[in-house]
């Protein structure tokens, strides 16, 4: 049996009940998360605990990195144990091995749930003060770069992982791409003034630190501290 769990940000305040059970009941529990705070947290409730970050290497392609985790985790799972396979923020949202991982058990015959966790959106949700009711679109950046998504200007746009657009493969520095930021400057000025708001945005990881909020302008945003941990709000026209 698999159980994929979200552990949110925050160490472990924003955990549900059923994913804390989740952790605590697994025969096997594999794990990735963003600080070794929560690492250790993790390894406190299950003593078989035992993390995925090695899975990255430097300029391995992230499809390879996102295989071997699946596998990983679909070893206890073939051994017919009760598997939890916990990731930071909400398993379900940009997160390829966890998606993939349910699947696999699934055509192989085994039970697999994922439960919902606390994702950056709905912590940028809470530290903005915007209310998506009135129109969101979410893209990862990459994709709304390279594949010239269309959107309604009028509604707030999010675009995740703008530290990254355009690269595949695995690096240890924040900024993974200052040109995939510039090209997203140039794909925004299609629909946007220069002088329109941005806001790069980061979660908080520990419940004494406060979130990333970084309001500039659209003109201003190639030159901005842009990691592959933020995500961009713009606002609507």
């Amino acid at each position: 049996m698999l159980t994929v769990i979200g552990t949110g940000y925050g160490i472990a305040g924003q955990v549900t009940a059923e994913a804390l059970a989740s952790i605590q009941a697994a025969d096997k529990l594999l794990y990735l998360v963003a600080d070794p705070v929560s690492a250790a947290w993790l390894r406190m409730l299950n003593p078989t605990a035992e993390s995925l970050d090695g899975c990255y290497r430097v300029g391995r392609h992230r499809s390879e990195t996102y295989e071997e985790m699946v596998e990983r985790i679909m070893t206890p799972v073939r051994s017919r144990l009760n598997v939890c396979a916990g990731f930071y923020g909400h398993p379900g949202v940009f997160c390829a091995p966890a998606h993939e991982a349910v699947r696999r058990a699934r055509r192989e015959g085994f039970t697999a749930t994922m439960l919902p966790g606390i994702s950056a959106l709905d912590c940028l949700i809470a530290d903005l003060e915007i209310e998506p009711a009135f129109g969101m679109q979410s893209y990862e950046a990459t994709d709304f770069v390279e594949n010239r998504r269309e959107h309604d200007p009028r509604c707030m746009l999010i675009l995740w992982q703008a530290g990254a657009i355009g690269v595949r493969t695995f690096k240890r520095q924040k900024l993974w791409s200052r040109s995939g930021i510039q090209r997203l400057v140039h794909a925004l000025r299609v629909h946007y003034a220069a002088k329109h708001e941005i806001v790069i945005y980061e979660s908080a990881h520990f419940p004494t630190s406060l979130p990333v909020v970084r309001r500039t302008r659209l003109d201003r945003l190639e030159r901005e501290h842009v990691t592959i941990a933020s995500t961009l709000y713009v606002a609507p026209k």
